[in-house]
């Protein structure tokens, strides 16, 4: 099997719909983490129409499962408040994720032009084709970062924004 590698795709469309469609058959990319389409009307109002998160509610769920299982020890109670932290802890981090895929799309918002759309793809691809199939067959123009790269951008944007 080959190597997978961590990037993030910028694809731009034309067109709203364009872009829309492209994100439909984003989702079944293989090695797919997240999905996001950004889009611009024609007055410039920036919307994020769709968007996915492979996993979402895993930590959350995991974590209070956990906290519920080590509360064991403590009886009835213990279980409660365990899963309790536990759900606490989990959704604390997936916060935290939020937070920071926040930044990246109000970074990338200016690189979407009235009446068009970008679609983001974060994923690990072992191989590059699937992806590029799917900004050739939909008309986009793909940029793929690695995800250090991105992360690396969203960080000094944020610094540059005090």
């Amino acid at each position: 099997m080959a190597d997978s590698h961590h990037h993030v795709l910028l694809i731009t469309f034309a067109s709203a719909p364009t872009g829309r469609a492209a994100y439909g058959d984003a989702v079944g990319l293989p090695g797919l983490r997240q999905a996001a389409v950004l889009e611009r009307s024609a007055d410039g109002l920036l919307d994020v129409p769709d968007s996915h998160v492979s996993g979402a509610g895993v930590p959350t769920a995991g974590a209070g499962l956990a906290g519920g299982l080590l509360g064991l020890l403590g009886g009835p109670i213990g279980v409660f408040l365990g899963a309790a932290a536990g759900v606490a802890l989990g959704n604390a981090a997936e916060d935290r994720w939020a937070q920071e895929d926040g930044a990246g799309m109000i970074m990338l918002s200016s690189r979407v032009e009235d009446g068009a759309a970008l679609l983001i793809v974060d994923l690990y691809e072992s191989e590059p084709e699937p992806a590029d199939d799917l900004a050739r067959r939909h008309g986009g123009t793909l940029e793929r970062l690695t995800a250090k790269e991105f992360s690396a951008q969203v960080r000094a944007a944020e610094r540059a924004a005090g």
